[in-house]
């Protein structure tokens, strides 16, 4: 049963659109019969969803076509556009959100029969080759010898980004205030000296509070969590300037060199990279 978003967007997450269904933790998956790993699905979102924290007794790659897909594990927000897919651990609690008719395709694999491993949640290459094998391993006609090869060439094929795309929360008493002001208006043009004057504490507190919870300062802080959600509003069909509008920026240039430090091309040529087939297993992060 799925019922309304309501208002509070919950710690560490974006403001949920109003349309936005929540759903309660998904049942765990049964594990595959036999001798085999992989069990595949997928469905289209015809409005924003929302899942609960929850975790699975299986690991699960979870990817999307069509939108992006923003998940919270713990300290770190992973948005996850088209061409890229998230590995979770067996037993990684997390909670989702999926824009507005996007494609979601999950695989599940037992973790006691799964040849590969991860150190944690991991954001992975989604070559076209991995994703076709994945969507013809959700076949329910395959025979035990076709889905045996398929699988073997999963793992063959099975491999991490070269670099990392995940948001860390600060997790600081002294400048989650921030933080999450930030996640519900990341147009909140504030400078360094509002905040601490804000807070009652000094530059300097804000400036290595955030440096030594995130790794970043507090300017890249805020344009690498601007660039997540600018991901997310690209994907749903915003054009440059209403997306620079909306994240602050005083003009679309400034938007577009602030993404270009991020991901290390134009949103144009990232958008159009990402929807194109043939190039899903290019590496377009440049930032770790």
């Amino acid at each position: 049963m799925t019922e309304p978003a309501r208002d509070d967007p919950g710690p560490g997450a974006w403001r949920r659109e109003p349309s936005t269904v929540m759903r309660p933790p998904p049942p765990a998956p049964a594990e595959p019969a036999g001798p085999f790993v992989i069990l595949a699905e997928s469905e289209v979102a015809g409005t924003p969803l929302e899942w609960e924290p929850h975790a699975h007794p299986m690991h699960e790659l979870a990817w999307v076509r069509g939108g992006t897909m923003t998940v919270r594990i713990g300290a770190r927000i992973f948005t996850v556009p088209e061409g890229r897919g998230l590995w979770l651990p067996a037993g990684a609690t997390h909670a989702g959100r999926l824009t507005a008719r996007a494609e979601l395709s999950d695989a599940f694999f037992a973790p006691d029969r799964t040849p590969v491993a991860f150190e944690g949640p991991t954001t992975i290459a989604m070559s076209p080759l991995l994703e076709s094998l994945l969507l013809h391993l959700s076949r329910g006609d395959l025979d035990a010898a076709a889905r045996s090869r398929a699988e073997s060439v999963v793992f063959d094929v099975l491999e991490p980004a070269e670099q990392q795309f995940a948001l860390r929360l600060p997790g600081d008493a002294r400048v989650d205030p921030i933080a999450e002001a930030l996640l519900d208006d990341p147009a909140d043009g504030r400078g360094l000296d509002e905040w601490a004057s804000a807070l009652g504490i000094s530059e300097r507190t804000v400036t290595r509070a955030f440096r030594r919870s995130t790794g970043l300062s507090f300017a890249q802080w805020r344009r690498v969590l601007r660039v997540h959600l600018a991901l997310k509003l690209l994907a749903e069909g915003g054009d440059v300037a209403a997306v620079s509008d909306r994240l602050g920026y005083a003009q679309p240039s400034t938007f577009i060199a602030a993404f270009r430090q991020v991901m290390g091309t134009t949103p144009g040529s990232f958008m159009g990279r990402a929807s194109a087939p043939h190039n899903m297993s290019e590496n377009p992060y440049p930032l770790s």
